[in-house]
């Protein structure tokens, strides 16, 4: 067993509601242990950060932040049927263990707020080519 890090780590999720694999990463001793730096206060704040993006710098930032810090790639991409709205860009955070499922609904949630309240952020990211895959 691997001792536990020297950091606050995210409470588990209660039994049959998630399949993040928090356990296993905690027992592997190779496990890449910063996804779990996202306790419940800190994904709050993310979020918060994420619906408050009013341009797409601050969004590469995070997205950039988000991998650097807690391991988090996540892929923007048009929809295969062509973008006519917010529904035709699609944003998804890749599964990895110890990312809880509901956060990988919640970040694309949060940031689609934001791309609806500056629809030119949309606009850049379809228009200059600004659809992105994570690091």
């Amino acid at each position: 067993m691997t001792p536990p890090p020297l950091f606050p780590i995210r409470t588990e999720c209660p039994p049959g509601a998630c399949n993040c694999g928090r356990d296993a990463l905690l027992q592997n001793p190779s496990g890449d242990l910063r996804v779990l730096r996202l306790t419940r206060e800190e994904e709050k704040r993310l979020l918060q950060r994420l619906e408050n993006l009013s341009t797409l710098a601050e969004l590469r930032r995070m997205e950039t932040l988000m991998a650097q810090q807690l391991g988090i790639t996540m892929t923007i991409q048009s929809s295969p049927n062509g973008v006519r709205s917010l529904r035709g860009i699609l944003i998804l955070v890749h599964e990895q263990p110890g990312l809880c499922r509901k956060t990988r609904q919640a970040i694309p949630a949060a940031i689609k707020q934001s791309l609806e309240r500056h629809p030119e952020m949309a606009f850049e990211l379809v228009d200059v080519g600004g659809l992105f895959e994570g690091q």
